[in-house]
């Protein structure tokens, strides 16, 4: 199907959307953004790129800027609450030659996508209200009061979706029983390390962002999420005391949330990125999964010769992968919840096999 001959409306500009709206212009399809949030956003956290998300922002063209912002990652370790090593892993042995692993403010890797796609303008503030098959394609009213008819739709507003609630039978995001809790904080010496310290329940991560900061993320029960951080981490070694008494502003909270769909095609309307396929964390991969979809996505329009068939060639290529990286996340979570001694004497023996049994399909291209 050649590209200019369909008119696509991307909805969410966020890092999934403006993925897929560079890559679908670049294919040549006329593209079109809408975002509810009034602005492009400044704000955010920090975030960790492994091998697979960094090669594929480098197809995109983006590998330079990307880097030139982000401060290098070279080991994973993993610790107790009282700072004891369980197991440390080189990454650079797990992806080899897929890419370096990185961290940097999630903030900045927007703005890069927003800096590299002058082409695809962004219309702030505006959302879908209603979404209708038409001819082989969609008619999409909109909040400002406009209207458009479009041959795809795409879905790229994130775990809370509006396309996906509209759409998909009112689907929702569900939660898998963890409340996070993020902050920034000035840590001028950090380690090119991933650093986890996990205590009961409780889990303290750093990554650093370079620009002399890091990110820190914590998580716990549910049942904790009004206990106060610093209670929640009191008994943790340095550097969190340092770390949580340095925090820029209040750590953000909110609950972890999965989105699991029999389908992300619906008619003329696809999901991407967290609005398909949102998991917990810990295996870093929202925005590799979200970079690959718009990717295979735009391929998949080139090959097939009209857009249903595209989007079940898209899906039936993406599903196998982010499954993988769903039931990984739930291992993650279960291995997480052994009692201390067990988990302890499990990542000590196997840490580093684990590891790279969970990447180990992702270093193959998508």
């Amino acid at each position: 199907m050649r590209g200019d001959e369909i008119r696509v409306l991307v909805v969410g500009a966020g890092i999934a959307g403006l993925a897929a709206a560079r890559t679908l212009r670049d294919r040549g399809a006329l593209v079109d953004v809408v975002d509810r949030a009034p602005s492009a956003d400044r704000g955010g956290f920090g975030m960790y790129l492994p091998g697979n998300a960094v090669r594929a922002l480098d197809a995109l063209g983006l590998g330079a800027e990307v880097l030139a912002r982000a401060a290098p990652v070279k080991r994973q370790r993993i610790s107790d609450h009282r700072g004891r090593v369980i197991v440390e892993v080189d990454v650079d042995g797990v992806w080899g030659d897929v890419g370096p692993c990185l961290g940097l403010r999630r903030s900045d890797l927007c703005q890069v996508l927003l800096d590299t796609a002058p082409a695809v303008p962004v219309s702030w503030g505006v959302e879908p209200r209603a979404i209708r098959s038409e001819d082989g394609g969609a008619r999409v009213a909109f909040s400002d009061g406009g209207t458009g008819r479009y041959d795809l739709v795409v879905g790229a507003d994130g775990a809370h979706s509006t396309v996906r609630s509209m759409i998909f039978d009112g689907a929702a995001a569900r939660p898998v029983g963890q409340y996070a809790r993020r902050f920034l904080a000035p840590w001028p010496d950090a380690e090119p390390v991933w650093s986890v310290m996990m205590g009961r329940g409780v889990t303290f991560l750093t990554v650093p962002i370079g620009a002399g900061h890091v990110y820190c993320y914590s998580d716990t029960p549910m049942a904790r999420r009004d206990v106060p951080l610093r209670e929640v981490l009191a008994g943790f070694a340095e550097p969190v005391p340092a770390l949580l008494a340095a925090a820029i502003g209040s750590p953000h909270g909110s609950p972890v949330e999965e989105v699991a769909l029999p389908s992300w095609v619906r008619g003329p309307v696809v999901l991407v990125g967290d609005a398909a396929h949102a998991t917990s964390p810990n295996m870093a991969e929202g925005v590799a999964m979200a970079v690959e979809d718009a990717i295979v996505l735009a391929g998949s329009l080139v090959d097939a010769p009209d857009v249903p068939r595209a989007l079940a060639a898209y899906e039936r290529r993406r599903r196998p992968r982010t499954d993988w990286v769903a039931a990984q996340t739930h291992r993650r979570d279960r291995l997480r919840g052994l009692p201390s001694w067990l988990r302890t004497l499990v990542l000590g023996r196997f840490g580093e096999a684990i590891l790279r049994a969970n990447y180990r399909p992702l270093r193959d291209l998508p």
